[in-house]
């Protein structure tokens, strides 16, 4: 019967779990308050204990804000509640909401740790067990071996839609079906699927207030608040356009296409596992970090960069909790697309002996914990451009779905590049001799190309704010030096490397080079 209950519910039940096993303090990390405390109702029901609730405020409670404990009132000092535990001879859970800053005073923490170890002593008709409501994991460390710590879930897709249905429901008649059946239904679920239930709440009444519908667009604007909440992601506004702005790179966007469904309920119903990630290795300037802004627009989720280098510090340990702590807040944000840019350099220390204290290591076990045990549909997108620097347990088969190598780009995709290049800037290439610029542009990178149109624009704007003409792209090309000729080692060392460790990202290759990655299908 689990398969139907919500996900608060199931994490309600392993609590009443707890309760029944005599836990004396349990720990439970979460910013919902009224949310939690409902569902904690629910986990007292089970284990049939009294719940009580105390905050510093109005001191000890019942649920609906009742004064019932003798003395209730006047406990609003947390050394008068714990006292009161002490002395009760009730089968009781306690719901402390205010306690953690308390904590810092060692006389409170000093009681509730004497609490905590007498209470596995009472009779079991007067059990009694102590929950403290926290936004905070850090449970200090004289009560660590007491607590156990619970993180609760955000609303998942059974909440959500509760939610709306309770949004829509509260509406006028004649607005009601209007805004159940605009077809937006389970996108409107999915973009919610990462608020808590208040922020879903609230989005979907600011959506049916401005459109007077569930516009799935509005909701998912929310989660931008959550990511700057955080300030341990970035949000990136996906690029226009979508794959069709990025050129070339064919056998890749076919990849991408075939996975583009596999997301959605039809999907999940059928069986089939949410795509992991891709591995994008190769020249620099040549569509890596493009690509990822474009598969964030293709499949309509928001596109979030996780800086590793700048999550590190001196501290030991606290690297890895930053890094933990982006990456959940990713898993509340699925689906969405992660973006490690660059990933070599944010992890060079894993694979240097530990050169920097073991932060890269600690970083590096962060990161592969969370690849293999994900839970939430993440799509990760990591970019590498020297390959030698990647820890060898990073490229292991069943980190990522695939790992394409994106090499200098062809004669057909040099002219495709030069064409999205053109019309970024409201231009075409109508008039041009496409194939004179391709060929002026021969061991040019996708960025090295995209730049000779600006520079074009500038020389045909000096001479008379003409429009720009073949000789000016190829004076252009000239004045260039291209990667291809200053890092030729290098690229044929990639070149190299990805014979038989990575799929071309395109189907045809030109003779640009001697040695050709094979396509392994």
């Amino acid at each position: 019967m689990n398969e139907t209950k919500s996900i608060g519910s199931r994490t309600a039940a392993d609590v009443a779990s707890l309760l029944r096993a005599r836990n004396p303090l349990l720990w439970i990390v979460t910013r919902e308050e009224g949310r939690v405390e409902r569902q904690l109702m629910e986990a007292a029901q089970i284990a049939n204990y009294d719940p009580r609730f105390w905050d510093c405020a109005t001191g000890v409670t019942d649920y609906a804000g009742k004064t019932r404990e003798a003395g209730g009132a006047n406990a609003t000092d947390p050394s008068n509640v714990l006292s009161m535990i002490r002395a009760s001879t009730q089968r009781q859970v306690w719901i402390l909401r205010d306690l953690p800053p308390w904590l810092r005073d060692p006389t409170v923490t000093r009681s509730l740790r004497s609490l905590a170890r007498s209470l596995t002593l009472s009779p079991r008709d007067e059990a009694r067990s102590i929950i403290v409501l926290t936004p905070s994991s850090d449970v200090p460390e004289e009560l660590a071996g007491h607590a156990i710590v619970v993180e609760w879930p955000l609303p998942d897709r059974s909440e959500i839609a509760e939610i709306l249905d309770a949004a829509i429901a509260a509406l006028p008649e004649e607005l009601r079906e209007r805004a159940a059946t605009n077809g937006a239904r389970d996108a409107a679920i999915d973009a919610a699927v990462g608020l808590t239930a208040e922020e879903a709440k609230s989005c979907y009444a600011k959506s049916l207030v401005s459109t007077r519908t569930i516009d799935p667009a509005t909701v998912a604007a929310e989660k931008k608040r959550v990511i700057a909440r955080e300030k341990v992601l970035e949000w990136f506004d996906p690029l226009p356009g979508g794959l069709a702005s990025v050129g070339g790179l064919d056998a890749l966007k076919g990849w991408l296409e075939g996975r583009r469904a596999a997301f959605g309920p039809r999907a999940k119903a059928y069986g089939l596992p949410a795509p992991k990630g891709v591995l994008l290795v190769g020249v620099p300037g040549c569509g890596k970090s493009l690509t990822a802004k474009a598969i964030a627009t293709a499949w309509a989720m928001p596109l979030l960069r996780l800086d590793l280098g700048a999550l590190k510090s001196k501290f030991v340990g606290e690297s890895e909790g930053n890094i933990r702590k982006a990456l959940r807040v990713a898993e509340t944000v699925a689906p969405c697309v992660l973006w490690l840019d660059e990933i070599e350099k944010a992890l060079a220390g894993a694979t240097q002996g530990a050169a920097d204290g073991g932060v890269s290591g600690d970083a590096l076990g962060a990161v592969l914990s969370w690849m293999q045990d994900r839970a939430g549909s993440v799509f990760v997108v990591a970019t590498a451009n020297d390959v030698s620097a990647l820890p060898p347990e990073l490229l292991r088969k069943g980190r990522f779905d695939e790992i394409f190598f994106i090499d200098l780009p062809t004669q057909k995709e040099r002219a495709e590049v030069l064409a999205a290049s053109l019309k970024q800037y409201n231009r075409t290439a109508e008039g041009l001799d496409v194939a004179a610029i391709v060929k002026a542009s021969t061991g040019f990178t996708g960025s090295e190309i995209t730049a000779l149109v600006p520079d074009a624009l500038f020389a045909a704007f000096a001479d008379s704010e003409r429009a720009i003409k073949t000789d000016d792209l190829v004076a252009a090309a000239g004045a260039t030096v291209p990667l291809g000729q200053t890092a030729a080692e290098k690229i044929a060392a990639l070149r190299e490397w990805a014979k038989s460790r990575a799929r071309p990202a395109t189907l045809q290759l030109d003779a640009r080079s001697a040695a050709k990655p094979t396509l392994d299908l």
